[in-house]
């Protein structure tokens, strides 16, 4: 859609918003349909080629009104879910259809999930542990749960352990920044020996951008046994280098030590819907949730962060509370997917409505062609980099991410970094990789062209050139 249409379209809406309100009074206060209208009337997955939009509008008012804004705001959010779920190929037991056990949810944020994750595996350990032994109490078990990710994992993480008032423990990754299974498995027995109780872990699986490059103009940016109870956090894609945690590895020994495994693809999730990165996710059949954010790198406004589990129990199990004032007539009936025991905050917003919007807007041949470009042109900026001996690249390119340096000193790279960002054409993020002192060149924006990167790179040797010649004077 270019900008003209773009303004059209605007109009258009702000019409049909006009019309809603001047005519609202002829509408019912309350829908007519029964749960489960929706699903019926929407495919059961997302178009391989786009719709148009005349198309998606006139279905607003065919299929969504009717049932609006309950139960269309929760029935379209679970279709929405398997939708991308499938576009994935996630394991079966994480979609809603055919009255599974699991599920997928929108959450605001990757740390909300992370939250939400760690909050139900640590109910459901103490549930397990006090129905085993009653006299203990929850305080008596809270001391000793320990949480796991691996030591590139994203902050938030450690944030989810803070509010959720346990331990978390950083497993040191192996030389490609991935947790492996060997020191997962010798942190864990340190830690029963100790008398400590496992619970949740994290592995990472993608985290990346904290800077994109776009087109306009051009800026860039001592209990044991069966009382066990564990939680780890995986991650696919790394926010410091877009590392990839092993789930082939990790999974096995989470499953078998009975630990909750939460994995984490917050930015490099968008990617598995492209078949050729799809082995990335391979182990996910072992997780007990999966998380990532559309609003990262899938054209979806944020926010908008996908979250799956195998067994919506543990959720609900976790949140559920029902006052008299949020009581409903099909609460009990087992027929509709009740949201506000699925997340922190009861309130929620219509956000698989832009989800339907987007999926049908690019289809998905046009959301992996979104992806692809993006990773060629990183690939293109890889090489650039490779053809100046005075840069490295840090770690392997694998999605839209490349970590790159200077070759020579931490504070000969920190001074390119600072002329970089105080120069306002373009901006990066850093990070550190062991010792290194690393650039992070990210590109996620929707209207990025290999011209842009061209011009950013143009734009960081003449900049390096400064550096290097001031250092040697």
């Amino acid at each position: 859609m270019n900008a003209s249409e773009f303004r059209r379209r605007g109009k258009e809406m702000v019409d049909y918003v006009a019309n809603y309100m001047e005519g609202i009074e002829g509408r019912q206060v309350y829908p007519d349909v029964e749960p489960g209208y929706l699903r019926p009337l929407i495919p059961a997955a997302a178009p391989q080629e786009p719709d148009t939009f005349e198309d998606i509008i006139n279905d607003v008012e065919k299929i969504i009104m009717p049932g609006a804004a309950s139960p269309a705001c929760t029935e379209l959010e679970t279709v929405m879910m398997d939708w991308l779920g499938k576009m994935l190929e996630l394991p079966k037991a994480f979609l809603n259809e055919k009255a599974g056990e699991g599920g997928g949810v929108i959450q605001g944020s990757a740390s909300e999930a992370t939250l939400v994750a760690l909050l139900a595996a640590r109910t459901k350990v103490i549930h397990r542990l006090q129905a085993a032994s009653p006299e203990l109490t929850q305080a008596a078990i809270m001391e000793k749960l320990v949480a796991y990710s691996s030591d590139q994992a994203h902050s938030s993480v450690e944030r989810a352990g803070l509010i959720g008032g346990v331990k978390l423990k950083a497993i040191p990754s192996d030389g490609n920044f991935a947790m492996r299974a060997s020191a997962l498995q010798e942190a864990l027995e340190r830690d029963k020996a100790a008398g400590l109780i496992p619970f949740f872990t994290a592995p990472c699986t993608g985290t990346v951008p904290a800077l994109e490059v776009c087109g306009e103009p051009w800026s860039l940016s001592s209990w044991h046994g069966s009382w066990w109870g564990r939680q780890m956090v995986a991650t696919l894609g790394t926010t410091t280098c877009c590392s990839f945690d092993n789930l082939l590895e990790v999974g096995p020994i989470c499953n078998k030590e009975d630990i909750w495994l939460h994995v984490d693809a917050a930015y490099a999730g968008s990617a598995f819907i492209c078949p050729e990165f799809r082995h990335l996710l391979n182990g996910v059949e072992f997780a007990d949730s999966f998380n990532f954010n559309p609003h990262k790198w899938l054209l979806v406004n944020f926010d908008c962060s996908a979250m799956w589990v195998k067994k919506r129990t543990d959720l609900t199990g976790a949140f559920r509370l029902d006052p008299t004032y949020l009581k409903h007539s099909h609460q009990d009936s087992g027929l509709i997917t009740d949201y506000r025991h699925w997340q922190i905050p009861l309130g929620r917003r219509f956000r698989s409505l832009k989800m339907w919007f987007v999926f049908r807007m690019y289809g998905v041949k046009g959301l992996q062609a979104y992806i692809r470009k993006h990773v060629q042109l990183s690939h293109e900026f890889e090489s650039l980099v490779r053809q100046d001996p005075r840069f490295e690249i840090c770690v392997e390119v694998i999605l839209g991410l490349v970590c790159f340096r200077l070759k020579g000193s931490n504070k000969v790279n920190e001074a390119l970094l600072q002329r970089i960002n105080s120069a306002k054409k373009i901006h990066l993020v850093p990070c550190h990789l062991r010792d290194k002192f690393v650039l992070r060149f990210a590109i996620c924006s929707r209207t990025v062209e290999s011209a842009h990167v061209q011009r950013a790179w143009e734009h960081i040797k003449e900049l390096a050139a400064d550096v290097l010649r001031a250092e040697r004077e």
